[in-house]
Order: C-alpha cells, then structure tokens, then sequence
C-alpha cells in the first residue's frame, strides 16, 4: 500500500509542477510566427493574412508580399528571391530538397502532403503520422499540433486522448497559440470551466478571436466573469494592433494578388 500511495502522491505532484509550467509558459508566440522580413508577428489564422514559401520554409506577410510586387519583384520569393514553382512537380522536389537537410518545417510539409494526398503524393496517414513524429522531435510546434490532434481524435492513428493532450501541451508551453486553444476546448467540454479559461485568456492575448468568442460564451454563461471577459477583450485588441502595419493595411484593402 505504501508503494502505491508514494506512486499516487508522484503522479500528484508530476501533475502540479505540469500544470504550473503549462500555465506560466507560452504566452509568447514562437519566433516562426515572425514574417522573416519585417519580423512583425503575422495575425491569426496565418495562413489567411501570409504567404508559404516552399524554397526557403518561410512565411512572408501580406504586407511584405504587396511591398515586394510594388518594387518590380513577380514571380520570386520576397525573402530568399528563388523563383516560384510552376508545377507540382518542381514545388514537391522542393520541399524534398529541405527535408533531406533535416528542416523540419519541410518534414511537416511533406506530412501535410502525405495528409492531404497533394502535389502528387498518394494519401498515406500513416505516413504523415511518421513525419510529424519526426518534425516534432526536431522542435516543430506545428507538428506537435498535428499529433494531437489526429491522437486525440483518433485520425489515423489509434485514438489516445492524454497522448494528444501532451502534444498538445508541449507545443503550447512554447506559444503555439492554435494547441493552447485546443487545450482550452478539452477543459471546456470536461466541465473544468476554471481551467479552460485559463487557456482561452493566454490565446486570446496573442491574437486568437476564436478564443476571445469562447470567453464571451462562458461570460454569457455565467462561467467567466465580466472583469475577465474585460481583461480577455483589452488583451486581444492590443495584440492584433501590434501586428498591423501600412502595408498590411493596404494588402487587406487591395485583397488577393497575383504573385
């Protein structure tokens, strides 16, 4: 009895000293989440308001897109200048290329081709499973992402929900904004209201409206107070004026261009 009662109280504490790091850590967006060229933060969802760049792994903002066209530069990437892929082919060789030196970036990419079944490659979860293991052992928060989300739910993988939840919390002490919303929901649900809030409040201070809308719902709800739907508002609005700049004004004014 006493091994099992010193093997509970372990687990006890393994949980606390977890929790207090997974709460006083990640408030921060990663570094990656910079456009590479004028080092601002890009705004939530990324992929809305930037631009990947397959030949050197990187994602340019809208803003230093529009800056480059209007200096004359079509057709080459804004930061490294290499020309863009016109096929499938060349795109994929590519992403090959950085993948064989290691990037893991590029082995993420490639897991989202396999994912997806894109660019010519045949649909292999599996695959894509091996390739974000990979990509994440190499420091990859957007692969980690992936893990637990497929682990968690059960997407080509057999479903282990504390195994995603620990992917999700690894990317998360490090600012990944879309695990630490992830690991508000899962709180969420669980009835754990105190705790999802927790969550909501360090992704919605980093930009994240989605997480912003679940404060409101639990305000709404009873489950957050108005002071902390406040504090949660205030937050996200300083973050999202921090990331706007003239330029990216403009793009979102002008809308999508060709590159």
């Amino acid at each position: 009895m006493s091994d099992k009662a010193d093997a509970a109280d372990l687990a006890e504490s393994s949980a606390r000293s977890l929790h207090k790091r997974l709460m006083a850590s990640g408030h921060e967006r990663p570094e990656g989440d910079r456009c590479p060229i004028c080092f601002d933060l890009i705004e939530l969802p990324m992929n809305n308001y930037s631009k990947f760049n397959a030949c050197c792994m990187k994602k340019v903002c809208n803003g230093c897109a529009l800056a480059a066209r209007q200096r004359g530069l079509f057709g080459s990437c804004p930061f490294c200048r290499t020309p863009f892929s016109t096929d499938d082919t060349s795109l994929l060789a590519m992403i090959k290329k950085r993948v064989s030196k290691g990037d893991a970036v590029a082995i993420g990419n490639l897991a989202e081709q396999h994912y997806q079944g894109s660019l010519g490659v045949a649909k292999d979860v599996p695959r894509a499973i091996e390739l974000w293991t990979e990509a994440a052992e190499l420091g990859s928060l957007d692969a980690h992402y992936q893990l637990g989300d497929s682990y968690y739910t059960g997407d080509g993988v057999e479903e282990d929900k504390p195994r995603g939840i620990h992917h999700w919390q690894q990317a998360a002490m490090k600012g990944h904004v879309l695990s630490r919303h992830s690991l508000g929901c899962v709180e969420f649900v669980n009835g754990n209201y105190v705790l999802a809030l927790q969550h909501f409040m360090i992704s919605a201070k980093m930009g994240f409206e989605m997480s912003l809308n679940y404060i409101k719902e639990m305000f709404k709800k009873g489950h957050a107070t108005k002071a902390q739907y406040a504090e949660a508002l205030l937050g996200y609005r300083d973050a999202i004026e921090e990331m706007k700049s003239p330029k990216r004004e403009e793009a979102k004014r002008l809308g999508p261009r060709p590159v």
